[in-house]
């Protein structure tokens, strides 16, 4: 092998600073780049919507003038849908992630399986919309109702828990399963007390990420009939909804200027109820993390 002399070492080792230095300056203007983005849209929102959130407007329906606009029936609706998500892609996403990592054979369908769902967690919101519409809405017959819209939302967030759990349950230690089957636990008592505790904080991070998508999504919805607005809330599943993104999306495209500053004040409450929703997760995640 070529050994380098001293003088040669020194002229790599300045071009490595060079280039360390340059991609340090890089990413740091793409992170300022991105909070200034950030931050001018929060400044906008909230002076723009910050005089109109006031308790007439959350606890208030749908009405044809700005002033008397409220957003409570989307709240409650996201709520409810939020609560038909969460269980539903919760339950059958962290399965089909302990089957593919812990009893699947690690072979070619098995390749073929995992290459798809990392794929579809890639697909356009829109074609989990038109899914749900064919499948849910009529073949099964549920109608443009709650259930049909929570679970084609648990379709469109189901691929990113199922890969997010993947990789929370692929790092876990080796040397833990190894230490509890020597122990004498059965798979299924090392699943549960071992691998399971270890992951969680992984999953939830990954299930935070999904639900934060799913509160947020209008496409999906306005193809499986969530309603511009209703003015009962809906008291079981197979009862009419809105939700609070199509709400906006509806005050955001009528023509009168003071429709804005409404849609301004229905996003500030939508971001407020997204940093609670993420507030309660992280405190749930990082208390399974303490216990490790």
């Amino acid at each position: 092998m070529k050994q380098m002399s001293q003088q040669q070492w020194n002229k790599h080792l300045i071009r490595r600073t060079i280039i360390s230095r340059i991609f340090h300056v890089m990413i740091f203007g793409a992170t300022l780049v991105g909070l200034v983005v950030l931050i001018s849209l929060l400044y906008r929102i909230l002076t723009q919507g910050i005089a109109y959130v006031d308790w007439g407007f959350i606890n208030g329906f749908p009405a044809p003038y700005p002033e008397e606009a409220g957003i409570l029936a989307g709240i409650v609706g996201s709520l409810l849908l939020m609560g038909i998500v969460a269980p539903v892609s919760m339950i059958i996403g962290i399965s089909t992630a302990l089957y593919l990592e812990e009893y699947a054979v690690k072979n070619k369908i098995a390749r073929f399986i995992q290459a798809n769902i990392q794929n579809l967690a890639a697909v356009p919101s829109i074609v989990y919309g038109l899914l749900g519409l064919t499948f849910f809405v009529y073949f099964m017959r549920l109608g443009y109702t709650l259930i049909a819209g929570g679970l084609t939302m648990s379709l469109l967030v189901l691929p990113i828990v199922v890969v997010a759990s993947q990789e929370a349950i692929r790092s876990v230690p080796n040397d833990l399963k190894a230490a509890s089957f020597g122990m004498g636990a059965s798979k299924w008592q090392t699943i549960v007390r071992v691998i399971m505790p270890a992951a969680l904080p992984g999953i939830l991070t990954g299930t935070i990420l999904a639900l934060s998508r799913a509160i947020g999504e209008t496409a999906p919805l306005l193809i499986v009939g969530a309603a511009a607005a209703i003015f009962t809330l809906p008291g079981k599943l197979t009862d009419p909804y809105t939700v609070m993104p199509i709400q906006i999306y509806n005050w955001v495209s009528r023509p009168e200027a003071e429709w804005q500053f409404v849609s301004a004040a229905g996003i500030i409450v939508l971001l407020v109820i997204l940093l609670c929703m993420n507030t309660v997760a992280v405190i749930i995640r990082n208390k399974f993390s303490r216990r490790l």
